[in-house]
């Protein structure tokens, strides 16, 4: 039942998205009849493109030509369009059917200002969404501090995490001790060469 009415919302969603954008439909037109899976944590979603680009709910039998894995811990940053996170979500099934959906999900933008104008008025949904930018702003600024604070922390105030030149020096130490040890044998097999 949530399933369904899952994938109803998200078919909607995604037919607004392409609706707007006309090329996005003729590029999903040629997978028509292909079926993409969406796992976002237990949640799965069942979406087949339509011979008009557009996608519906999936017939329950539809197997999935396409599996996409997504972490509920990744949509805050695919929302953002965070590269990043685009390489963390994992893909199965047809490759070329996997580009294209990567694809559209990199470049298609949901115009939020001109759909809340239309509910709330022109100048409510200008000040709506300059406050949602600012507050994702904040919040990217906030996060990529509090990282940059907690690694200094852990790597200089109290070393839970070595530091790359800690950790090279580490290595060049070992090195250092291994030679020592070598030459160490040596004169040892020498000493006792020459002792017997």
């Amino acid at each position: 039942m949530i399933a369904a009415a899952s994938a109803s919302l998200a078919a909607g969603a995604i037919n607004r998205l392409t609706g707007a954008t006309p090329l996005a439909r003729e590029r999903l037109s040629r997978f028509a009849g292909k079926t993409a899976v969406f796992r976002v944590g237990p949640l799965a979603v069942s979406l087949t493109v339509q011979t008009t680009g557009e996608v519906l709910p999936a017939a329950a039998e539809a197997p999935g030509d396409l599996v996409v894995r997504i972490s509920p811990f990744l949509l805050p940053r695919l929302a953002a369009h965070d590269e990043s996170a685009y390489r963390d979500v994992e893909t199965t099934g047809d490759v070329e059917f996997a580009g294209e959906v990567a694809f559209l999900a990199r470049h298609l933008e949901w115009d939020v200002e001109e759909d809340l104008s239309k509910v709330v008025g022109d100048a409510a949904a200008n000040r709506m969404v300059s406050a949602a930018r600012g507050a994702a702003a904040w919040g990217k600024g906030a996060s990529e501090r509090l990282a940059a604070g907690a690694a200094e922390y852990w790597t200089e105030e109290d070393p839970l995490i070595a530091s790359r030149v800690k950790v090279e020096g580490f290595v060049a130490g070992v090195t250092e001790l291994r030679d020592a040890v070598d030459r160490l044998d040596k004169r040892i097999g020498i000493l006792e060469k020459n002792a017997g």
